[in-house]
């Protein structure tokens, strides 16, 4: 074969390959890849309202610790932007610090599910590196601030403990917190490692046994274990929804205690000592003790940051003199008044 022949077979050759490349360009360009349609595939929607199934149970999967437990808080717009200035400090912000603060908590923050109502908020915790999870709520703005026992207040607690439901069912248990709790120390060296204990929950007044169901409680930060029991008490709460008008699901879930529900599913149920878990309800009486403080008996945010701040300056001051091994102060140190969050009851 001659070097004319050799070289026309060269051109066919390479107009053929730029054919065959054009043809597949414009066959992966017109049909999606394969690969990446699974990888998107769409979810079920569920009861939570919109949210995806995927979606939760890879941000559940993210934040778990190693036996299955995690820790969910729930933040809307009002607790997490900045103001126009941009120079207040905003309640989310107050409690990422007390796990900044807290002794033994700032690796807790890995096992923290924040889980955004709104837009804002849901950009406002994927602009701080956390584990978030958008709860989709339709035809219900749950952005602003929602006084204590208004409608949208009522509402949002129990759209919060219908979510709940979701994850027991999912088989991880959880530490439920508030977002105008602080965690001074880590929690897991307080509450029961007892696998039998199917709930611990914090209380507005210690009564003095933990086993009492008369203590008040809140549900404002507890512990609550995955089983065929708390399953069936968080559906008999959350059923009790529409037939309980002008009442929040905290009133409703004590009601339901006070009627025998412990005995009648057999549950095991711890009431939490306010020495180790306060709020401004029933101030700890120890620094050396207390685990968390709940900006609890407060009516609206702007009280509660405020007296919320105070306390943490009463814990950086305890810190403090705790280092200087300035024994005889901390015995003596209390906790600021909670004035501005009395005062917030008057207006």
């Amino acid at each position: 074969m001659d070097y004319h022949s050799k070289q026309t077979i060269a051109n066919l050759c390479i107009v053929l390959l730029f054919f065959i490349g054009m043809l597949l360009l414009f066959r992966f360009s017109s049909f999606p890849n394969p690969l990446l349609r699974i990888q998107k595939s769409p979810c079920g929607t569920n009861a939570i309202g919109g949210s995806r199934d995927c979606d939760l149970d890879l941000a559940l999967a993210k934040a778990s610790m190693e036996n299955k437990i995690v820790i969910v808080a729930f933040i809307n717009k009002a607790y997490a932007e900045q103001d126009v200035n941009g120079d207040n400090v905003t309640m989310f912000d107050l409690f990422l610090s007390s796990f900044w603060l807290g002794e033994g908590t700032r690796s807790l923050v890995d096992h923290l599910l924040v889980v955004a109502v709104d837009q804002t908020a849901y950009d406002r915790c994927r602009f701080l590196r956390l584990n978030c999870f958008k709860m989709e709520t339709d035809g219900v703005d749950f952005a602003g601030e929602k006084l204590f026992m208004s409608s949208d207040f009522i509402k949002m607690m129990w759209r919060r403990t219908l979510f709940l439901l979701q994850i027991l069912k999912r088989g991880y248990s959880f530490i439920f917190t508030d977002s105008d709790v602080m965690w001074l120390r880590n929690p897991f060296t307080r509450l029961s490692n007892d696998t039998n204990e199917d709930l611990q929950i914090s209380t507005d007044s210690y009564l003095g046994n933990p086993w009492l169901e008369n203590n008040n409680i809140n549900t404002g930060f507890y512990f609550v274990r995955s089983n065929n029991k708390t399953i069936s008490l968080f559906e008999t709460w959350y059923g009790k929804k529409d037939i309980s008008n002008g009442q929040k699901e905290q009133d409703v879930l004590e009601g339901l205690i006070r009627q025998g529900i412990i005995r009648q599913l057999g549950l095991r149920v711890r009431f939490m000592d306010t020495l180790y878990f306060s709020g401004f309800c029933e101030d700890s009486r120890d620094f050396r003790a207390v685990t968390t403080v709940h900006a609890n008996c407060c009516r609206s945010i702007t009280a509660k940051i405020t007296d919320l701040k105070a306390i943490l300056h009463d814990w950086k001051r305890f810190k403090m003199l705790q280092s200087s091994e300035s024994n005889n102060l901390t015995t003596t140190l209390r906790w600021s008044d909670h004035r501005a969050c009395h005062i917030s009851w008057h207006h």
